[in-house]
């Protein structure tokens, strides 16, 4: 009797050789959940917060780490969110619609040459944002692949632990590693962080790596936050009789 072919897993980490342009094709799922992202505003402080019925997605990491870069790969536009070659100037909570979702960009953190007042509004206006917890969906840390996490990163998810908001480490640059160097790599960081290898994801916004696996974390995401909770359906179930 012939073996039934077993079934092959889809990788985890870019192959080297596969650091083309074809990573950045975008999956079926992706058109359905992302529809031309746009800029809505940016807010200075907690008053300028804006409200929303949609999941919100929140974006953090390090001022250096590559957010515009991402959010622009995710998008699949090249201007949507502002690059800047000097670290640190993200400073306001940048808000996108991207349809399905809307996309909140935090300040950067741990930029060594802004003002310690400077570095005190961030952690400010961060933890404003975090209090309406009930609006996040779900969080985007970034972090480097290349480096180890910083003092920084790891108070970041301290921080979303003590407040349960749930979160996935996105690992930037990877197309700077080799496939091994970039396994070896995210193996260390899930581990640093007491984390499952599931919850980190490597991206590209060079070459589009890792998109597609990020698009099926948030859709898997929102199908959690889009279904009823007991007590809500019971109480909009009143409302309509």
């Amino acid at each position: 009797m012939a073996k039934k072919p077993t079934e092959q897993k889809k990788p985890l980490y870019p192959r080297k050789e596969n650091y083309g342009k074809n990573e950045g094709q975008v999956s079926e799922e992706y058109r359905l959940l992302i529809k031309s992202p746009t800029f809505i505003t940016s807010a200075a402080t907690a008053k300028q917060f804006i409200k929303t019925k949609k999941p919100v997605i929140a974006v953090c990491g390090k001022s250096n780490v590559g957010k515009s870069s991402f959010i622009n790969m995710l998008a699949g536009q090249k201007r949507l969110a502002k690059t800047s070659s000097e670290p640190g100037r993200t400073r306001l909570v940048n808000y996108f619609d991207f349809g399905s979702f809307v996309l909140a960009d935090l300040p950067g953190y741990g930029f060594a040459r802004v003002s310690k007042m400077e570095k005190i509004k961030w952690a400010k206006t961060l933890e404003e944002f975090f209090e309406n917890k009930q609006g996040i969906a779900h969080v985007l840390a970034l972090m480097d692949s290349r480096h180890d996490p910083t003092e920084d990163d790891v108070q970041m998810l301290e921080f979303l632990h003590f407040h349960t908001i749930p979160f996935t480490v996105l690992l930037t640059k990877a197309d700077k590693l080799s496939k091994m160097k970039l396994k070896e790599n995210a193996k260390a960081i899930a581990a640093d962080l007491y984390l499952g290898i599931d919850d980190v994801i490597a991206t590209s916004s060079e070459t589009g790596y890792g998109k597609n696996a990020v698009v099926e974390k948030i859709a898997q995401v929102l199908s959690v936050w889009q279904a009823p909770q007991f007590g809500e359906a019971e109480e909009q179930e009143q409302i309509e009789e």
